[in-house]
């Protein structure tokens, strides 16, 4: 389940995902592999679970190891998200 604050680092692959988690698990870091809610499009139907504390450590640690997540989104009150990065840099909406 996610809780209203936390982010969801969504990819384009299974393995991707995998690979991320088993990145950020070697260096500790607290995530969460879950099934990615409906209310997002992902292609693996897998996202990464997180704290805001943690995402600074997080997006390093994937920068650094070319694992960059498609976008990652914040859920809002309500079960609504809103997306706060975009691998392409295009401008976040609310999804």
């Amino acid at each position: 389940m996610v809780q209203d604050g936390q982010l969801l680092a969504v990819f384009n692959s299974a393995h991707r995902v995998m690979k991320a988690e088993s990145v950020l698990k070697a260096k500790r870091l607290p995530v969460l592999l879950i099934p990615a809610p409906r209310a997002l499009s992902a292609d693996c139907g897998l996202a990464l679970r997180y704290d805001e504390e943690a995402s600074a450590d997080v997006m390093q640690t994937l920068t650094d190891e070319n694992l960059l997540p498609a976008f990652i989104c914040r859920r809002l009150a309500g079960g609504k998200y809103e997306t706060i990065w975009n691998e392409d840099g295009s401008v976040p909406s609310n999804l």
